[in-house]
């Protein structure tokens, strides 16, 4: 059975490049865009499995779930579409970040309004390359996940296990998928605490630092001045996006202070205008612990 609910944002409105900043890089088996330009998601939700899809048309979002998931996934979808969000509040101080914002148009940020299970993902991304950590998500997805309910089912969504259920997978598994033991038990570790409705936590737990909480607040919470210090790329882009000089992540911190309470956006937009296409640095090596 389908639940359905429809609204008018009442703004200019980027679904595709809002809600899709909780994709979790290309072939993400929770994340899909059809042809017919809905955009759909898995997502286990507190009331079990749901499945999610969103399309724009004529100026009204429209939303459907499947699974007994749905009614929470209506109720949230909006704030999924960025309908918390407030960019206005952001003012630019830099002429970057003012043609950031007018090439931007209809850009918000999401609130996923889901901690664990942004926490995951993000913990599998500390310290490697994105090609490494979205491999790891695909594979534990796919092979741990289930599949996404729906009218005909959607064997290639799949919808992320429960907090307890990434206990349960067991070390060979976190090994085939490539994610070697600091993160594993990361992951474990925090799947003994209750998190969802105190993020404020997640800084105390063994593993988690500021990278990771900067992370999941931006796109759990919708946080617009989250800022992911310990980024290996971010303070060059800071840098040389509003001082024309790379940065380390004091400096990053001193020259987006001007943006307190906007400062995750203002890094959003940066990343977005493209300041990091002309980065020189050293590359980090993908890494496949599967052969260790």
């Amino acid at each position: 059975m389908t639940a359905e609910r429809s609204w008018e944002p009442g703004h200019a409105l980027d679904l595709h490049g809002t809600v899709g900043a909780l994709r979790r890089g290309a072939g993400d088996p929770a994340y899909a865009r059809t042809p017919d330009g809905a955009l759909w998601r898995a997502v286990h939700t507190p009331d079990g499995p749901g499945t999610l899809r969103l399309r724009l048309a004529g100026g009204v979002v429209t939303a459907q779930a499947w699974g007994s998931g749905a009614p929470w996934l209506l109720e949230n979808a909006p704030a999924m579409a960025g309908a918390h969000d407030d960019p206005s509040a952001l003012v630019p101080r830099h002429e970057i970040v003012e043609r950031a914002v007018a090439a931007s148009p209809g850009l918000r940020l999401p609130r996923s309004n889901r901690v664990w299970e942004t926490l995951v993902p993000t913990v599998l991304e500390q310290k490697v390359v994105g090609a490494e950590a979205f491999r790891a998500w695909r594979y534990l997805l796919r092979r741990h996940g289930t599949v996404a309910p729906g009218p005909d089912g959607r064997p290639d969504l799949r919808v992320p296990p429960p907090r307890e259920g990434w206990a349960a997978i067991p070390d060979w598994e976190w090994h085939r998928a490539g994610v070697e033991p600091v993160r594993m038990r990361t992951i474990v570790g925090a799947s003994a605490v209750e998190v969802e409705h105190r993020p404020e936590r997640l800084g105390a737990l063994p593993g988690v630092g500021a990278w990771t909480v900067g992370e999941l607040l931006g796109r759990a919470c919708g946080d617009p001045d989250a800022v992911p210090v310990g980024d290996y790329h971010l303070p060059r882009i800071v840098g040389i996006g509003l001082t024309g000089a790379a940065l380390d992540d004091a400096g990053m911190l001193e020259v987006l202070e001007p943006y307190r309470g906007q400062r995750g956006r203002v890094v959003k937009l940066l990343v977005r205008a493209g300041v990091d296409r002309e980065r020189r640095g050293p590359r980090v090596p993908v890494r496949d612990y599967r052969a260790w």
